[in-house]
């Protein structure tokens, strides 16, 4: 509903309660880290991207908003290695070298 809404600093609100109590279930933290992506928290998307990426290095999702997290911080070299590994997961690999 927030997402429709795109309201997403309140979905961020709702989620991070959902997030606490359930730290280990991928998808509230994905849509706690879109959340915070859409209402251009980027430290903070960056920061619960970074731990599903630790927890499960080929969550595909979670390395592709991680690589445009850090794209929308022109941390483009460190993008780019997140942004290569979400498209050999995804077996995208015309567009990269």
């Amino acid at each position: 509903m927030f997402f429709d809404a795109k309201d997403y600093a309140a979905a961020a609100r709702v989620l991070t309660g959902l997030v606490d109590e359930v730290p280990d279930q991928v998808g509230p933290r994905l849509l706690l880290a879109r959340s915070y992506y859409h209402s251009a928290q980027l430290r903070r998307a960056e920061a619960e991207l970074r731990v599903l990426v630790e927890r499960d290095p080929v969550e595909h999702y979670a390395r592709l908003m991680l690589g445009r997290t850090l794209q929308r911080q022109a941390r483009h070299e460190e993008a780019e290695s997140h942004l290569r590994i979400a498209a050999a997961l995804a077996g995208d690999f015309a567009d990269r070298p």
